[in-house]
């Protein structure tokens, strides 16, 4: 099976196919941004194939993350992947932001806890804290820093995302120090690709996982008012 991957929930534009048969990424790339993923995505998903030699007919499945990020990344790769498996015939799958973060570490060591969490900005994270095997202890969440340190400070754990040093600089004195920090702006593409083989497929099309609001909303005060 061959796997298409597309992640624009943060501040990268990544793209990678997965051989599942060779057990190989044959092609990835990944362009660091904060802003202008709807110009670069398809760009850099057409020259991920040309590196893979493959036709865009003939990927087997789109694997993208929904979520929790950017609400504008968040739609630019969502609608791209949609659109490309309705294009192709293909299904897609969607897959946590926060699960794509823990991944590596999962199958690094499973017998240590990783806490995934991404900066929510104004002391608040999202956060998931993964136990032994992979079990999930707290599921995806918007949580204060406060909660967050409560639910995340057993068993030395390892903490990945963008909220990592977050987390680290207000970690209490009197608990056991993490015993790893990674504080990557970005899960890596190729663990994106990698769940998105073993994700089931439910023929349900990927959604933003948003975990909270929108900033912006519509002023309908300044609505006019119909006639």
């Amino acid at each position: 099976m061959r796997i298409l991957a597309i992640d624009t929930a943060l501040a990268a534009c990544s793209s990678a196919v997965l051989d599942t048969d060779q057990a190989v990424i044959s092609a990835r790339e990944s362009l660091s941004m904060a802003r202008g993923h709807a110009e670069a995505l398809m760009p850099l998903v057409a020259r991920v194939l040309d590196m893979a030699k493959l036709d865009f007919f003939e990927i087997d499945r789109i694997a993208v993350t929904t979520g929790p990020g950017s609400f504008t990344g968040l739609r630019v790769g969502i609608s791209a992947a949609r659109g490309l498996a309705l294009a192709a015939g293909k299904p897609a799958v969607g897959l946590s932001t926060l699960a794509a973060y823990a991944a590596p570490y999962i199958a690094a060591d499973d017998t240590l806890p990783v806490v995934a969490a991404i900066d929510a900005r104004h002391d608040h994270v999202y956060l998931q804290v993964f136990g032994p095997g992979g079990r999930t202890l707290v599921p995806p969440r918007l949580s204060s820093l406060r909660d967050a340190l409560r639910v995340s400070t057993g068993g030395a754990p390892r903490i990945v995302g963008t909220a990592a040093n977050l987390l680290m600089s207000a970690w209490p004195t009197s608990e056991r120090l993490p015993s790893a920090i990674d504080p990557r702006p970005a899960p890596d593409i190729d663990w994106v690709a990698r769940l998105g083989a073993a994700a089931i497929d439910t023929g349900v099309a990927p959604k933003p996982l948003y975990l909270r609001a929108p900033d912006a909303q519509p002023q309908n005060a300044a609505q006019l008012a119909r006639k």
